[in-house]
């Protein structure tokens, strides 16, 4: 969801990955790929946004303020040599358009999904039920980054639920500096590693 801490995670995961990054969708002000450039100190290859508004908003309601329409067809993937790591705006279940959820730029590309829960009140039920839909959907969900204050009772319960693996846990980072992302990034390399075996 908005503020899990998606943007970190998808730097870490592309630094893990020797990856480039992109976010798809860009609502409001300032640009998550300016942040992913910042927190990698420029190392990591951001492409240009498909969309961008200009309202910190739910992508189909900034749309309609700037009188633009987002369609699914739309998108295309960006060309590159390197893995992609591609960033959501808000949750899977957030609009793009009257038809489209976010989740369906996954779903059109057949991407395989890490899903972000950070942990607050109310974390399990969103979670899992994120989960539950993606498991409907059939999509290949590889596993969970926990972000912020490890909750150990949350996370035992929503891991024991869903069956998914913990692939990371990100501690809450006052100061966002290079080191501790290269460290987290080797963390979650070593994890990736070690799931395909």
């Amino acid at each position: 969801g908005t503020d899990s801490g998606k943007t970190i995670i998808s730097t870490i995961a592309a630094m893990a990955l020797h990856a480039d990054y992109w976010k798809p969708v860009q609502a409001g002000f300032p640009s998550d790929t300016s942040v992913v450039t910042t927190l990698s100190h420029g190392k990591i290859y951001c492409h240009p946004e498909q969309f961008v508004l200009n309202t910190p908003a739910s992508p189909h309601a900034a749309a309609a303020i700037d009188e633009v329409h987002i369609s699914i067809d739309d998108f295309n993937l960006p060309k590159t040599e390197k893995p992609l790591i591609i960033e959501g705006a808000g949750g899977i279940m957030v609009p793009l358009n009257k038809e489209s959820l976010v989740i369906d730029i996954a779903i059109k590309f057949n991407l395989p999904i890490i899903l972000v829960s950070n942990n607050y009140l109310g974390s399990i039920n969103h979670t899992l039920l994120s989960i539950d839909y993606l498991n409907k959907r059939n999509l290949n969900t590889l596993g969970v980054i926990f972000n912020g204050p490890t909750n150990d009772s949350t996370e035992e319960i929503i891991l024991a639920k869903s069956g998914l693996p913990c692939l990371l846990r990100v501690p809450q980072m006052p100061e966002k500096n290079l080191q501790t992302l290269i460290q987290l990034s080797a963390e979650l390399k070593s994890k990736i590693s070690e799931l395909a075996g």
